[in-house]
């Protein structure tokens, strides 16, 4: 996992054009080619709704006067939408009038530009816009770190596994689940010093980072205890990479204590195909099966094979 937000490679940002002028289309495209943009466009406002919330652009560009869904009826539905609320609004519109304005401020627009708009002004007020949705991405993905771990919260695992559980059953992927308890954490706390905990927390969370996939969602779930979601991950591949961390946990030296080893008992739950299980039984098979790993001895992974609504979309042709 990775949350840096500098990478150099990452793609342009994507903005949302819908105006049902082509020659605005044309014209936006032409004047904000040169500033490293993605530009894309719909002509209606029902179009225009269904292309921001599947491809989250950073912006859009949004005309008010168009027949059918207008352009307040595309603001109003968009920041009423969870997924899109977030997603900074410019109206760019022939409508002049103070009540417009207002109207569109109201709900929810972070700026409003009347046509024919000036090129100059139009690239600073976008760049602008865009600089706020990147810092509000900033704010958003913070706030889903565990600050000691690094790992996303249990705020965001909540929200990824809800997603990722639901694509599973929409689209007929296999996911698996594993939860993951540090062994006699509590001792190690008593024994060695908070310090030391803190250290055994922190070890663990960047062994799970380095052993998991490009994919995989490692999160601190609580306390000593930690969850790797594995979209498109059979029970069996699970198993693979839930044995991997297990086994160099339990052979790490800690600087602390090189004298006492530790290890974790692990819960896993997956599926082959489309999931036939809701968020919460899931959860509540993992971690039965990290209590049953614990009460039988520790240091071990117990597995369970959860029931699938059919076979996998590629196997069904």
């Amino acid at each position: 996992m990775t949350t840096d937000t500098s990478n150099p490679t990452e793609q342009q940002p994507l903005i949302m054009v819908i105006d049902d002028s082509l020659d605005v289309h044309r014209l936006l495209r032409a004047r904000l080619r040169t500033e490293g943009l993605d530009i894309d466009g719909k002509m209606t406002g029902d179009e225009g709704i269904a292309a921001v919330q599947e491809a989250k652009p950073s912006l859009v560009l949004l005309d008010l006067d168009m027949p059918g869904t207008d352009g307040f009826e595309v603001l109003r539905l968009l920041k009423d939408d969870a997924a899109t609320l977030n997603i900074p609004v410019i109206v760019l519109s022939g409508l002049h009038s103070p009540h417009d304005k207002v109207t569109a401020f109201d709900l929810g627009a972070i700026d409003y530009i009347t046509k024919p708009f000036d090129v100059t002004e139009l690239k600073v007020r976008v760049r602008s816009a865009l600089r706020i949705h990147q810092l509000l991405d900033m704010l958003s993905q913070k706030a889903q770190i565990d600050g000691l771990t690094g790992l996303y919260n249990r705020a965001h695992f909540d929200q990824r596994w809800a997603q990722e559980i639901s694509g599973s059953a929409r689209h007929g992927r296999p996911l698996s689940l594993a939860m993951f308890d540090i062994d006699h954490f509590k001792s190690v706390n008593d024994t060695y010093g908070h310090p030391a905990g803190d250290d055994a927390l922190s070890e663990f969370a960047t062994l799970i980072q380095q052993a998991c996939r490009e994919n995989d969602i490692p999160c601190r779930f609580g306390g000593e205890e930690f969850a790797l979601i594995m979209p498109d991950t059979s029970p069996e591949d699970a198993m693979t990479v839930c044995e991997r961390i297990r086994t160099t946990l339990g052979e790490k030296s800690w600087a602390r204590h090189p004298e006492r080893k530790i290890t974790c008992s692990i819960g896993l739950a997956g599926c082959d195909g489309a999931a036939d299980t809701e968020s919460g039984p899931w959860i509540e098979a993992t971690d039965k099966n990290l209590y049953a790993a614990k009460n039988g001895g520790r240091n071990q992974t117990v597995s369970t094979v959860l029931p699938s609504k059919g076979p996998r979309m590629a196997e069904a042709g």
